[in-house]
């Protein structure tokens, strides 16, 4: 996929307020909101604003925290990983490599094999 590069203005014409506000503003959703949090029917999970494949069903799991959560993406190359200070703690922002959306964090996660959650 070619890297996407456009304006704020573009995204808001495409993207519904909600969207916009996370995924361009690097907003969060409240907890138990997302439409995907309980769906665990096989197949693939694409960025909402570029449509890139980010993770499949195999890799989903209930971590019971009200967010989709993922123990591996798609592939290496599909997130961008960026430290964030912005609470005053050391935390890893994850972030569409295509388009760079804002898609959440990743944080430890011993319950699975590789150790993380998306």
């Amino acid at each position: 996929m070619k890297k996407i590069n456009k304006t704020n203005e573009q995204w808001k014409c495409e993207l519904s307020p909600l969207e916009f506000h996370i995924t361009r503003e690097g907003g969060t959703e409240a907890p138990f909101s997302n439409k995907f949090v309980n769906h665990f029917e096989n197949g693939t999970y694409q960025c909402v604003c570029c449509r890139a494949d980010l993770f499949i069903s195999n890799h989903k799991y209930n971590s019971k925290t009200g967010w989709p959560s993922y123990n591996q993406p798609i592939n290496e190359n599909v997130l961008t990983e960026i430290e964030d200070k912005s609470l005053g703690i050391i935390r890893t922002e994850i972030k569409c490599s295509n388009c760079d959306a804002h898609l959440g964090h990743v944080f430890p996660d011993e319950s699975q094999k590789t150790g993380r959650r998306y």
